[in-house]
């Protein structure tokens, strides 16, 4: 019998350790702070600029493209830099209300190829390495803008943001954008023009994004049923408390009175009080006076008419 249960155990053994995911390194010097659903927030928007940026690139270029969205990662500026190669063409803009600077980024090799397919030419494999004309500039300048506009519109959700381009620059090196400790979202695309293959990326300032996503993280984790059912509870919330009965008090100003002046009052004694006789009554509620009145009546019962709030004189 131990020889039968041998094998047994012996094939079971490299199953359980092939089930076995690799570690992942922590690094205690800065904690991971883009939580999953800021990332499942930020997805949903990016998700929608890829198949958008796909129409913009395809319509624009003439060609089959297409572009994916690839990962969503936190990274220092410093990591992003070491990341790109050392000649890309980073678009830099302004995007209120998100304080700072976002950087679009696209490998030069792929603008090159952009503005050639542009111009009518075939988008070769063989393109110049070098900073672009004015005329390159303005030809790629119209695709930037259109790709911009879709990010608005992608995120709209997370936060109305207006994208206006400040600047480009060439060298990742030299692009003053961030400090190099400075935190940043960094959204990575795969962006493919015929058979070749590109990586297209947009860098957010991830302080400045971090309030929007947690606001639309809490509104993104119900659906639209519930969503529905609580725009419905606020409404009714705000119709009943105008109807909620409130005990008003239509008084005169109070007097302060010491405690044996009080003990020796009688009937038939006289209480000065600290109102003017020209002076409106006082219209109270919780003891906060809201406005005045002078006393009246109306049929058989006792009413107060509001008045204009006295001003207090110098």
């Amino acid at each position: 019998m131990t020889q039968a249960l041998a094998p047994s155990r012996a094939a079971s053994g490299p199953r359980r350790r092939a089930g076995r995911s690799e570690p992942t390194l922590y690094d205690f010097r800065r904690p991971i702070q883009l939580s999953r659903e800021h990332q499942r927030t930020l997805q949903l928007g990016f998700d929608g600029f890829a198949r958008q940026a796909t129409t913009v690139f395809t319509s624009s270029l003439r060609t089959v493209c297409s572009v994916s969205l690839a990962s969503i990662d936190q990274r220092t500026y410093a990591e992003y830099v070491d990341s790109l190669g050392a000649s890309t063409y980073m678009t830099l803009f302004s995007a209120d209300p998100i304080p700072g600077t976002g950087v679009l980024e696209i490998p030069l090799f792929a603008t090159m190829s952009c503005i050639d397919h542009m111009l009518g030419g075939p988008g070769g494999e063989e393109q110049p390495d070098r900073p672009l004309t004015e005329i390159e500039a303005g030809v790629i300048g119209g695709l930037i803008e259109r790709l911009l506009g879709e990010m608005r519109y992608s995120l709209a959700p997370v936060v109305p943001v207006e994208p206006v381009i400040t600047g480009q620059e060439y060298s990742p090196q030299f692009a003053q954008v961030a400090g190099a400790s400075d935190v940043m979202v960094v959204v990575t695309f795969d962006l493919r023009i015929n058979e070749r293959a590109d990586q297209v990326t947009i860098c957010l300032p991830f302080s400045g994004l971090l309030p929007h996503l947690t606001d639309a993280a809490g509104s993104g984790a119900i659906s639209d049923r519930e969503r529905h059912q609580r725009t419905e509870a606020t409404r009714l919330l705000k119709e009943q408390l105008a109807e909620v009965p409130v005990a008003v008090a239509v008084r005169f100003r109070s007097t302060t009175l010491d405690p044996a002046t009080l003990a020796a009052l009688k009937p038939g004694d006289v209480v000065r009080i600290d109102h003017p006789a020209a002076a409106p009554l006082d219209v109270t509620v919780a003891d906060n006076t809201f406005a005045h009145a002078t006393v009246g009546s109306r049929g058989q019962r006792l009413a107060a008419l509001i008045v204009d709030t006295p001003k207090e004189k110098p």
